[in-house]
């Protein structure tokens, strides 16, 4: 490989593997450096045999050293198998380095052995370097003093003074110290970045899985209610259209709307903008359950307003349970309420056409109610399914308050009413004509108008404005 290609590769590297090969290449450099100024000197000068002998083995040792420091680094950062036997050689022939010193010392009158000391530096780094990355620190920091003690030794029985002696050991000893502070705190460096490294790449891949499990729930609320609200109006227009019946040009129209509408919201899930709006919600599910057969009765009266997100949450909470009444239930009446109770706003649904061998209650198997159980756990929510009589079928969502909420215009009563533990919403409902809700009763449709239904295709079942 040519030098433009070698610089090509760099250029190409993240920053963690430019820090790791510079590290590395520094340790090498520091191996090398002491056989050039130190090894060769004693090797090609007028020195006793013993120093040129060190000198000899020095350049020999070097020549290894760099490829068993570089499979070590492997090992203690990537698992590889560790270096041992070449080790091994490195071991002998700093015995053989330190035996070429005790003979240099001897035949030397020099009073002070520091010299011949410091030819040993390259032989210890390029020995004990490795063995720090292989071993724990507490065996290396034995072998070390193992190795003064000997070091020691053998300089006395050759006759040394005993100042040069604790000179010999203390040298040794912090030579290997000094060994560990380079390469394997070097080491310990390199693996936490390496690792956080990867930290990062397995933070960006589940951020990519989040966001897919996010769209995937969006766009099975988006368009699993609106696929079946459009399957049963094309069916109610067929029907219509067998009898010759005008209004099945209504009900397609209705159709066309829903389906265009779709198609907004579907753009604004892949934008990620979307909110679902509960006062919308409500109207539209009211719309589509009447249009449905299913007499509705909504008593929307929490006394305060909610904040964006608790509504958000519970808007997706009255979309999903809406299209599960008209997917899987044969009911002929539904009603939703609406409660503050104690710092949680509290949405609790129930519908009369629970289906022989229908979910049981508390189970929630569903993809649906599993996305409304994520939404809500993110506000500190929770969703409950229960089954309170032989055909009863009663959804309770529970959703704390952020905190900030103000008082609803106009209502200064502020009353609090308890859900949980009630009778069922169901009792004393009145079936409604044409989709009207009940006068009076509190509802949704009973503020801000006649109570009249809304038509599906006008306003928004979709996120439209009602």
């Amino acid at each position: 490989m040519g030098i433009w290609a070698r610089a090509r590769g760099w250029r190409g590297r993240t920053r963690v593997a430019k820090v790791d090969s510079y590290t590395r290449w520094l340790l090498y450099a520091l191996i090398c450096v002491y056989p050039l100024f130190n090894g060769m000197t004693a090797l090609l000068g007028r020195e006793p045999v013993a120093a040129r002998v060190l000198g000899a083995l020095s350049v020999v040792q070097v020549l290894l050293g760099v490829r068993v420091l570089q499979r070590s680094f492997d090992h203690y950062l990537w698992k590889k198998a560790a270096p041992w036997w070449p080790l091994a050689g490195q071991v002998a022939l700093l015995l053989g380095e330190m035996g070429a010193v005790a003979a240099a010392i001897r035949a030397d009158s020099a009073p002070h052995p520091t010299t011949y000391g410091l030819l040993l530096m390259h032989g210890w780094l390029a020995t004990f370097g490795p063995y720090s990355l292989m071993s724990r620190f507490r065996h290396y920091a034995a072998v070390c003093a193992g190795s003064a003690g000997v070091m020691a030794a053998a300089v006395g029985a050759l006759g040394a003074t005993f100042g040069a002696v604790a000179m010999m050991a203390l040298m040794v000893l912090g030579l290997g110290m000094w060994v560990a502070l380079c390469v394997r705190t070097s080491g310990w460096m390199l693996s936490v970045m390496w690792e956080l490294d990867e930290a990062k790449k397995a933070q960006a891949q589940l951020a990519v899985a989040e966001e897919r499990l996010r769209f995937g729930r969006d766009l099975h609320d988006v368009l699993g209610r609106n696929l079946a609200v459009i399957a049963l109006k094309s069916e109610l227009a067929v029907q219509l259209a067998q009898r010759g019946s005008p209004a099945a040009l209504e009900q397609m129209t209705e159709v066309q709307q829903l389906a265009q509408d779709s198609q907004r919201e579907v753009r604004e899930v892949v934008r990620g903008y979307r909110e679902a709006d509960l006062r919308t919600e409500l109207v539209g599910a009211r719309g589509v359950l009447s249009a449905a057969g299913i007499d509705c009765r909504f008593d929307d009266a929490p006394g305060r307003e909610l904040p964006p997100p608790v509504q958000s949450a519970l808007a997706w909470v009255v979309r999903e349970a809406t299209t599960n009444v008209l997917r899987h239930a044969d009911a002929g009446r539904c009603a939703v309420r609406m409660r503050i109770v104690d710092d949680a706003a509290v949405l609790v649904m129930e519908n009369d056409g629970v289906r022989e061998g229908g979910p049981r209650a508390g189970t929630g198997s569903g993809s649906g109610l599993a996305g409304l159980r994520e939404r809500l756990d993110a506000l500190g929510g929770t969703i409950t399914v229960e089954r309170p009589g032989a055909k009863m079928f009663r959804v309770t969502a529970e959703v704390p308050l952020a905190g900030g909420a103000t008082p609803r215009d106009g209502d200064t009563t502020g009353e609090v009413e308890s859900v949980a533990g009630s009778a069922p919403v169901l009792d004393g409902l009145a079936p409604s004509e044409g989709g009207r809700a009940p006068e009076g009763d509190g509802g949704f449709a009973s503020r801000g108008g006649s109570g009249e239904r809304p038509a599906v295709g006008a306003g928004s079942w979709l996120g439209g404005e009602a």
